[in-house]
């Protein structure tokens, strides 16, 4: 079973992204790890350039900024890392630059794509999300905050991003999708509001 971790990040330390953090969260359980590092008004790219793995392979692109509106150009950005990512790869596992996986879910997450890997029904697997809020001592529960959103999709090239990369979807429709014992903590909300803009400028 082969893993590629994929992710796109612009301006990381402009706008605080852990991006580092949310990479090495889970580039233990991958083979290689593409990274979509957007033309940034600060050394985004060193900053990659600095995680000390061979797994890391950098793929530098240009933002439509014309298509901010309703995070479109996220998605896309996303695409592009996904398309960058081995034909032979089996699973992709997608991360953004202000969340992270703790590491007690690691052996969890591998077993679940092993398993589910025979099952060519399932095109991808559900983790639970955490949004810590204000400080890392809140998390928002209220329904505003999606609960759950896929992170594991098959290397299908007919998957693409969806809305503002949130999700995923295949020819316009949903994945089939497994539920995991594992969650995503989401970091986008930790600081106060005059910094929180970050949410949309990766």
């Amino acid at each position: 079973m082969k893993v590629s971790g994929f992710t796109f990040i612009r301006n990381a330390i402009l706008y605080d992204y852990p991006i580092v953090e949310a990479i090495n969260s889970i580039l233990p359980i991958c083979d290689e790890f593409i990274v979509a590092v957007g033309q940034s008004e600060d050394q985004t790219i060193e900053l990659i350039q600095s995680i000390n793995s061979p797994k890391i392979k950098i793929i530098e692109t240009l933002w439509d900024d014309s298509l901010r509106a309703g995070g479109r150009v996220l998605a896309l950005e996303t695409d592009k890392a996904f398309a960058a990512i081995a034909s032979d790869s089996d699973w992709c596992f997608y991360i953004q630059g202000d969340e992270c996986v703790h590491e007690k879910y690691l052996p969890i997450i591998k077993e679940s794509m092993e398993l589910n890997l025979p099952n060519k029904k399932v095109e991808g697997l559900l983790f639970n999300y955490l949004h810590f809020y204000g400080s890392y001592d809140f998390i928002g529960t209220a329904r505003k905050w999606y609960r759950n959103e896929i992170r594991i999709i098959r290397n299908n090239k007919n998957i693409s991003s969806f809305r503002d990369a949130q999700g995923f979807r295949i020819d316009n429709r949903k994945l089939n999708v497994k539920k995991i014992a594992a969650a995503v903590y989401h970091y986008g909300w930790v600081k106060p509001r005059k910094t929180t803009s970050k949410s949309r400028n990766f």
